[in-house]
């Protein structure tokens, strides 16, 4: 019988809720994202992304010794990435990431709305579920600093690249404008529906953004094609905000010495 891997992976997160009730010592689970309260884009590509809150003094228990984790099912790969928190997969090919906390360290981490898998029968914070920190919010990044800073990434990559480090290069251009460009993507064209997520700006960018997804081949083109790729990210940058002529024409002096 072919597995849905969709259920699968919220079936194994119920069985993890049930394998901390056994175990005690636990307050809730919470899952993140496509296993938290954004279901909707649960697909076959997922993996598991929760929290584990436990009751106060039990921490390194729980992120010590994964048993929890085993009695559910076979673990064939475990990495402590964090002091609490680990990258996981299960031997069916179950991926997943988590932290630990006790409930009160939560009071000062910004984290995306959750959803309570399983708790405590005597836990009644629901709140929880929700950050009491701000989240980042992309409204109010200005176009004009983000612009801005990109051209100054294109100018300081290119001379890079001209000096010979090309790898350096290669992170101003292709990595840190087009950063700045995803920090205010939102206000240049018109977002389709697709679950942005404020801590990961190219998170299903493809889906929200189509006409800009487009173009983006041309922008990344690679370690050997730095000044190509400044070239396009400049030309997207002037058809979207007014901007400096002077500017824009050292980039593509620049550009054009690179490439000689």
């Amino acid at each position: 019988m072919k597995v849905d891997r969709k259920q699968a992976l919220l079936q194994r997160l119920d069985d993890i809720g049930r394998s901390l009730e056994r175990k005690g010592g636990a307050l809730v689970l919470m899952g993140l994202g496509s296993v938290g309260i954004e279901t909707d884009r649960l697909d076959v590509y997922s993996d598991l992304d929760f929290f584990t809150i436990v009751k106060p003094g039990q921490r390194q228990r729980f992120v010590e010794h994964l048993d929890w984790l085993e009695d559910v099912h076979p673990l064939a790969y475990r990495f402590r990435n964090t002091d609490i928190g680990c990258k996981i997969l299960f031997e069916d090919g179950i991926y997943g990431e988590y932290a630990v906390f006790e409930e009160n360290e939560l009071e000062h981490l910004p984290y995306p709305e959750g959803r309570i898998v399983w708790k405590d029968p005597h836990f009644e914070n629901m709140k929880i579920v929700r950050s009491s920190q701000p989240i980042p919010e992309l409204k109010k990044n200005s176009i004009d600093y983000h612009v801005n800073e990109a051209l100054t990434n294109l100018y300081v990559g290119l001379g890079r690249y001209a000096r010979g480090e090309k790898l350096s290069a290669l992170r101003f251009v292709q990595s840190y404008a087009m950063d700045n460009i995803l920090r205010v993507l939102h206000l240049l064209e018109r977002e389709v529906d697709g679950y942005p997520d404020p801590f990961g700006l190219e998170r299903r960018l493809e889906k929200r953004f189509p006409r800009f997804a487009k173009r983006i081949g041309d922008m990344l083109q690679g370690y050997d094609h730095v000044p190509e790729s400044a070239l396009h990210i400049l030309v997207f940058l002037e058809e979207a905000y007014p901007v400096n002529r002077r500017m824009a024409e050292e980039i593509r002096l620049q550009a054009s010495l690179c490439r000689r």
